[in-house]
């Protein structure tokens, strides 16, 4: 196996391995799921603005958090597709810094509120009609806001002057060493 390859699966291990352990250590307040839920392990789905790497990882990441902390089947399934079609968008807008930091979002409000309802039964109704889409939407929304644009931020001006340091490629380890990578 090329360098290239090997430091692209470290990097969606040791991405998803850091998702798993935000999300285990922010269930322990109840705040990984729910309708109200700020997931902080969500703030790394800016990762993608610095390394490709960051698409498997964090949907792999989000697919064993909610193995391990007891999802539901079809919040496993649709939950962790949220995480893949959010982080799919952050890399297609890697150029834009703020920008990246929208797809997750977005994705998680149109998807996460069907999960709550249908698969949990988590039912809100007002003067009898059910608005639990729209509500757990924006409940899911501004959860996802505070985690992916506010931390998801500051997670990338935390990062960005070490970029070239933690999001290498192997090319740059292999040229230093003399050595050459197979393409």
């Amino acid at each position: 196996m090329n360098r290239k390859k090997l430091y692209f699966i470290t990097q969606a291990a040791m991405i998803a391995a850091i998702y798993v352990v935000l999300t285990v250590f922010i269930n322990t307040f109840n705040l990984a799921s729910g309708t109200i839920q700020i997931r902080i392990s969500e703030a790394l789905t800016v990762l993608p603005f610095f390394t490709p790497a960051a698409v498997p990882g964090l949907f792999i990441g989000c697919l064993l958090s909610n193995l391990i902390t007891g999802a539901m089947l079809p919040d496993v399934v649709f939950g962790s597709l949220a995480t893949l079609v959010g982080a799919l968008g952050s890399y297609a807008l890697r150029k834009h810094s703020f920008l990246v930091t929208l797809p997750p979002v977005i994705a998680n409000m149109a998807i996460i509120p069907f999960v709550l309802r249908y698969a949990y039964g988590i039912k809100f109704v007002v003067h009898g009609l059910d608005v639990s889409i729209p509500f757990q939407a924006l409940t899911v929304g501004i959860g996802e806001v505070v985690t992916c644009c506010i931390l998801g931020t500051i997670l990338i001006k935390a990062l960005t002057p070490y970029r070239y340091i933690l999001f290498q490629n192997g090319e740059e380890d292999a040229a230093a060493s003399g050595v050459r990578s197979k393409q």
